[in-house]
C-alpha cells in the first residue's frame, strides 16, 4: 500500500462539535459575562475594573478569545495571563471556582453538547493554568493547587 492509497478526509470534515461556530461563541460570552456582572463574588471584581461604557470592547474581546480556543480562528491576539496576575487577591481559588461554576451551567444551556463539553474542558485547564500562574507568582505552594474537573 502507498501512501496514494490512503483516502484522504474530506476537504470539508470539520472537526469541531456540530453547533460550535461564531454565533455559538457570542451566545456563551454574552450570557456568560451577563451572569459575571451579576454575580456576588464576581460582578464587583469585574465592575471594579470594566468601566460600564468599557463592556461592549471587554465583550468583543471574550468573544475573539473564545473564537480563537475554540474555533481557533486567530482572531484573538494578546496575552491572557497579565491581567489575571494584576488582580492580586481577588485571582485566588474561590474566584475561579465561582467562575467555573457560573461557566459550566452556562456552556450546557446554550451550546449542543459536545460543543458544551469542549467548551468546559478548555475553560477547566485555562482556570487550572491561570491559578497555578498566579500562585506561583503571589509564593503560594503549587503542589496543592488541583486541576478543575475532568479536563
Amino acid at each position: 500500500m502507498t501512501a496514494t492509497d490512503i483516502p484522504s478526509p474530506p476537504a470539508s470534515q470539520d472537526p469541531r462539535p456540530e453547533g460550535l461556530d461564531e454565533a455559538a461563541v457570542h451566545r456563551l460570552v454574552h450570557t456568560f459575562y451577563a451572569r459575571v456582572q451579576k454575580d456576588a463574588l464576581l460582578g464587583p471584581i469585574f465592575g471594579g475594573r470594566i468601566a460600564e461604557d468599557a463592556w461592549p470592547v471587554h465583550l468583543a474581546k471574550m468573544c475573539d478569545f473564545w473564537s480563537s480556543v475554540l474555533l481557533k480562528s486567530g482572531r484573538y491576539e494578546g496575552r491572557p495571563l497579565p491581567p489575571h496576575l494584576a488582580l492580586g487577591s481577588d485571582a485566588g481559588e474561590p474566584q475561579f471556582a465561582r467562575w467555573l461554576a457560573l461557566f459550566r451551567p452556562t456552556a450546557l444551556e446554550v451550546l449542543p453538547p459536545d460543543a458544551a463539553q469542549q467548551a468546559i474542558a478548555h475553560a477547566e485547564r485555562m482556570a487550572y493554568s491561570f491559578r497555578l500562574a498566579i500562585g506561583f507568582h503571589k509564593g503560594e505552594d503549587t503542589t496543592r493547587i488541583l486541576p478543575y474537573g475532568n479536563g
